[in-house]
């Protein structure tokens, strides 16, 4: 357990990300956040009683040691007992009733808090998972198109893969991954040194205009391409004579100052999802362990809907390279030889 943060504070940091929460639904009736928006998705409101579920699981159960406030709803509410495709079957809580719960959680949290002070880690933790779930939210939203009005991917910030469009990198040696000190998931430790060769990187994310060009489809524009597959990144990288990159050159490049435009869109790596040599599961081994493998692929950067205080250049997403539903698009990468 990390050193005791003050418990006002944390409280005050909880409170801000949920009012950025309820303040994101707040122009929906409860029929919308009922329904599936789409088949990939989840409703609205299963995950803001997720929310409440995880953060009644970590703050107030394992940290303040009080008994679930809902214990018949925790596999409902679970991720991996419950998986999207049947969540809109389900008898779920509905809009009142999730918000209720939300509320009923963050008055024992507070409690908890002022009683034993905050875990550092743990705060962060569930801080952070319920800014993640914001971005799901709005994956869901945009698809739906109940977006809240001013809301959208950037209409500007694009490139294109022309040899202009490209920075040389020099071959060099780098810490990779996250320092120890300060929060960080536990699939960005330990760092550790990485060598890389020289390679040339796009400065920009593709637009789609380039896009355009590949799939002759519609009007074009300098905005990044968003809503793009890992195979199809693929398919228009070598139509480009290019190909992605590895999560450790865009990292490298990211940590000399060589990208613009991040955090616009998710940018797929060529890289599989697996632990850093010497990878430990924390805080349990279902938040990364459980993902690796050569099915799910890293990306990188963080998007429009991404907050601020996740994005981060070591921090890794990750998800299967036929989705289209997250805010993912492309940044091109190809070799410079052994020099």
């Amino acid at each position: 357990m990390s050193a005791s943060a003050p418990a006002p504070a944390a409280a005050t940091e909880l409170d801000l990300a949920r009012a950025r929460t309820l303040q994101l639904v707040a122009h929906l009736d409860d029929a919308t956040l009922q329904r599936v928006l789409d088949p990939l998705m989840s409703p609205l409101v299963w995950d803001l009683a997720h929310i409440a579920a995880y953060e009644d699981l970590w703050l107030c159960h394992r940290l303040g040691g009080l008994p679930l406030l809902h214990p018949e709803l925790a596999a409902m509410y679970d991720a991996f007992e419950t998986p999207r495709a049947v969540r809109g079957d389900l008898p779920l809580l509905d809009a009142a009733g999730a918000r209720v719960y939300l509320a009923d959680v963050r008055t024992r949290t507070d409690q908890v808090l002022a009683r034993t002070g905050s875990d550092d880690d743990l705060v962060e933790l569930v801080l952070r998972h319920e800014l993640q779930h914001t971005e799901t939210m709005r994956q869901a939203m945009r698809l739906g198109g109940v977006l809240p009005a001013g809301e959208g991917p950037p209409t500007s910030g694009g490139g294109g893969f022309a040899a202009e469009d490209f920075v040389s990198v020099p071959a060099g040696t780098f810490a990779m991954g996250a320092a120890e000190e300060g929060f960080a998931y536990d699939n960005e430790r330990p760092r550790h040194a990485r060598q890389v060769r020289a390679f040339a990187i796009g400065i920009r994310p593709v637009s789609v205009a380039a896009w355009r060009a590949f799939s002759g489809q519609g009007a074009a524009s300098d905005a990044p391409v968003c809503h793009v597959s890992c195979t199809d990144a693929e398919a228009f990288a070598a139509w480009a004579g290019a190909r992605l990159p590895t999560e450790v050159e865009w990292e490298y490049a990211a940590s000399l100052g060589l990208l613009q435009e991040t955090g616009h869109v998710w940018e797929w790596t060529s890289s599989s999802f697996t632990g850093y040599d010497g990878f430990a599961a924390y805080p349990y081994p279902e938040y990364s362990e459980v993902f690796f493998g050569e099915d799910y692929r890293v990306l990188r950067g963080g998007s429009w809907a991404t907050d601020d205080r996740v994005k981060s250049i070591t921090f890794r997403n990750w998800d299967l390279p036929q989705r289209t539903n997250i805010f993912a698009g492309i940044r091109l990468a190809h070799d410079l030889g052994d020099t």
